[in-house]
């Protein structure tokens, strides 16, 4: 169902003010998730630990959230979300000011669990909230501007908490971002609509937002409203989420030991590290851009066209073809992995058949994070196992899977609407 009727007259236009709020609150969450990739070497002597023992701090926090973020949003979901979104934002902050604050290494695996848990429960409920906020026609668009605030958090809030780690030490950046965390749960507090519009509501679930963001895509030429019936299936769903769980593997992998990538194999200096990071955060923008646009009309083409760029930029990186080769091939890296979540949700919405894209989505979002926990592990792994020079061609191997998974997933479909044809 569509929100209710008692915000219906607010709804029809967009409120702004809500919407940056919501994308405030998930930049800044985002950015308290990616914290320790930038600052692995400073976190790592401060805290007397290998590198891959504070990467794997990212398999923590992921992990929390594929366990709890499910039963918890079950769980507590006679409390108003807009309470609720501020109560988990205060918890985010003051893990996060813990984390600034604990002595040791246990410790501070403990409060990210902590934080794990509020930024799930964070997650659950956000992807939802737009469809109390806005009428169905403009849903789509507000929900881009909501999760346009993680684009934003790894194009400038990891890369600017990383230069911050790195002039005045790490302990700092997570002090300063869980001070900021508390300021972005005041403001959501303050600007998200109370009252009847704030009381937990069946109407506005994520089972709204699916459908919105589907009816938006059905309107592209080879998206959803293009696709045959008779080629959706749940096998289809399933080949996606495998897919997904591969290359966000392999991307944590990597990106939790950015800092000691660019170092030791690119052969940046440690200063370089935050602006490389921006840089290619610019890049991956360009390519969710790209995307979105003609060029990716055909997801399959565009999906496996860009994971091969993405494995032939892995190559170069790990041949060490010296510093402005790979830092050439790092933008290109972030410009290819840009353009990969927007096609896989695309591939997913054309998979689901409509009246299982709930359990669709919720599958697809288990499988991605259990991506970044499992890469963040994965490169722990190899990188103590090998060194960090493995892990791009790791990835790399990895896309090559990917791909031949989605293109048997792709011709199997179309033999399945052959048959259904005949």
């Amino acid at each position: 169902m569509p929100i209710t009727s008692s915000s219906r007259a607010v709804a029809t236009s967009m409120p702004w003010r809500a919407l940056v709020a919501l994308a405030a609150a998930v930049f800044l969450s985002i950015t308290i998730e990616m914290l320790p990739t930038g600052l692995l070497p400073e976190m790592s002597a401060d805290l007397g630990v290998g590198a891959p023992l504070v990467g794997l701090l990212v398999s923590v926090f992921a992990f929390t959230v594929v366990v709890t973020s499910t039963p918890l949003t079950a769980l507590l979901k006679r409390m108003p979300r807009r309470t609720l979104i501020t109560i988990v934002l205060v918890v985010l902050a003051i893990s996060t000011a813990a984390s600034a604050l604990v002595p040791d290494y246990g410790q501070l695996v403990a409060v990210r669990v902590v934080g794990g848990v509020a930024h799930g429960l964070f997650w659950a409920l956000v992807g939802a909230y737009p469809a109390r906020l806005v009428a169905e026609e403009h849903l789509g668009r507000a929900v881009s501007v909501v999760l346009g605030g993680g684009t934003l958090a790894l194009i400038v809030g990891v890369p600017l908490a990383t230069a911050l780690g790195q002039a005045v030490g790490w302990r700092w950046a997570f002090g300063v971002v869980a001070v900021l965390t508390l300021a972005g749960a005041a403001v959501v507090r303050a600007v998200l609509p109370a009252d009847g519009a704030d009381a937990p509501s069946p109407t506005a679930t994520a089972r709204d937002v699916v459908p919105a963001v589907t009816a938006a895509l059905a309107t592209a030429p080879g998206t959803v409203g293009g696709i045959a019936a008779a080629r959706r299936s749940m096998r289809g769903v399933v080949a996606v989420s495998v897919v997904t769980a591969i290359v966000m593997i392999g991307q944590y992998a990597a990106l939790t030991y950015v800092a000691p990538l660019l170092t030791d194999v690119v052969g940046a200096s440690s200063a370089a590290v935050a602006p490389l990071l921006f840089a290619s955060g610019l890049a991956g923008a360009v390519g969710l851009l790209v995307a979105g646009s003609p060029i990716a009309r055909d997801s399959v083409r565009a999906l496996v066209g860009a994971m091969l760029l993405l494995a032939v930029a892995l190559l170069v990186i790990a041949a060490e073809p010296g510093l402005w080769p790979a830092i050439i091939a790092y933008t290109v890296w972030g410009f290819a992995f840009g353009a990969i979540p927007p096609l896989l949700q695309t591939r997913l919405l054309q998979a689901a058949p409509a009246e299982r894209r709930d359990a669709a989505s919720a599958l697809y979002t288990t499988a991605f994070n259990v991506g970044i926990g499992g890469g963040a592990l994965v490169g722990a792994v190899l990188f103590d196992a090998v060194g960090i020079a493995a892990v791009p061609v790791a990835y790399a191997v990895l896309l090559v899977v990917a791909m031949l998974v989605v293109v048997r997933s792709a011709r199997a479909a179309r033999a399945r609407a052959r048959l259904l044809e005949a």
